[in-house]
């Protein structure tokens, strides 16, 4: 079947089965830039939207070398030994530039990804409608209406991609490493505003004392800082995924999290907002879009981007005309 045959109807009725390559193919379509396909990623997702919401949707991030493909293997296999369906997304702003790496984090988490229960996938293209944040959106809608009880969305990238991630899940959970000179000069402040779980992994061996040491350096840290969630006191967890010490304790706190947000309404206004940010960055992006489609447009913009070289111009004056140009359509 290629893509200009794609059935809709037909695909959203065998994803809603559980069919991993039902859900595979639907996620291609709402990554895709064609027109036509666009077009019938919207038609999907409306139709599979009374399905969606229900799952628990968890970002993890982490400091570069904390382990976190084998942590996500960790929790994933002990959530799918629960009986719980898992699915893991990668976002990576840079993965147009560096390629990611979500292949090999697949390859590295080998007994997940064979699991019946779990289904691991790259992160869409900074290239699809919307950009990275908005297509991961739409695939955690796919993946909730293909009955996955849990979704982790993993930061591959490092920067933007802890915001892009904390603006698109209910619990954040970072992952720190201890033994790594002054525990607190490594990270910005920026993350930990973010955390809604934090947890000292490779918490083992020789390592075991400075991780606790550490874990106390941040719960002293974060007292003085305000959480993302009003209410709710960041916990911080020692952990271990090679051998799954504090995983389930993890589990735990991120369920709590859960629990604290459905009580206190915030979820509900969470997710609100977070749909009215994903709301402006598509209409950013299809407006910029169109913009580029249409020849006129095109065309000033190219002799605007002239002149901005030349330095005969200002971007905002160049901005001005490429917009009175589009407006100028109608």
């Amino acid at each position: 079947m290629t893509r200009k045959e794609i059935d809709v109807d037909a695909l959203g009725a065998a994803l809603v089965t559980g069919d991993v390559g039902a859900l595979s193919r639907a996620i291609t379509l709402i990554e895709s830039t064609l027109p036509e396909d666009r077009s019938r990623a919207t038609t999907l997702l409306a139709q599979l939207h009374a399905r969606t919401g229900d799952a628990v949707r968890l970002g993890i991030s982490g400091v570069p070398g904390v382990g976190k493909s084998t942590f996500i293997e960790a929790l994933g296999t002990h959530l799918v030994n629960g009986g719980a369906k898992v699915a893991v997304l990668a976002v990576d702003p840079t993965s147009t530039r560096s390629g990611g790496s979500i292949l090999g984090d697949k390859t590295r988490m080998q007994e997940l990804a064979h699991h019946p229960l779990a289904f691991i996938r790259p992160s869409p293209t900074s290239g699809a409608l919307g950009g990275v944040a908005a297509t991961t959106r739409d695939s955690i809608l796919l993946c909730e209406a293909a009955g996955f009880d849990v979704v982790l969305v993993e930061t591959v990238g490092v920067g933007q991609s802890e915001i892009t991630v904390a603006g698109m899940v209910d619990c954040f959970l970072v992952l720190m490493l201890a033994g790594a000179g002054d525990e607190l000069q490594g990270i910005k402040r920026g993350i930990l505003e973010l955390v809604d779980v934090l947890a000292i992994n490779k918490s083992d061996g020789e390592n075991e004392q400075p991780s606790k040491l550490a874990a106390a350096e941040y719960r002293r840290a974060l007292k003085l800082m305000s959480p993302r969630t009003p209410g709710w006191v960041v916990p911080v967890h020692n952990s271990s995924a090679l051998n799954g010490a504090g995983i389930p304790e993890l589990w735990d706190q991120a369920l709590a999290h859960r629990e604290h947000l459905v009580a206190s309404g915030f979820l509900e206004q969470q997710r609100a907002a977070q749909e009215l940010e994903s709301l402006e960055k598509l209409l950013e992006a299809g407006l910029m879009l169109a913009m580029r489609e249409d020849s006129t447009v095109q065309a000033k913009l190219d002799e605007v981007v002239l002149e901005l070289r030349a330095g005969t111009m200002t971007p905002r004056s160049a901005a001005e005309r490429v917009l009175a140009s589009f407006l100028a359509r109608g």
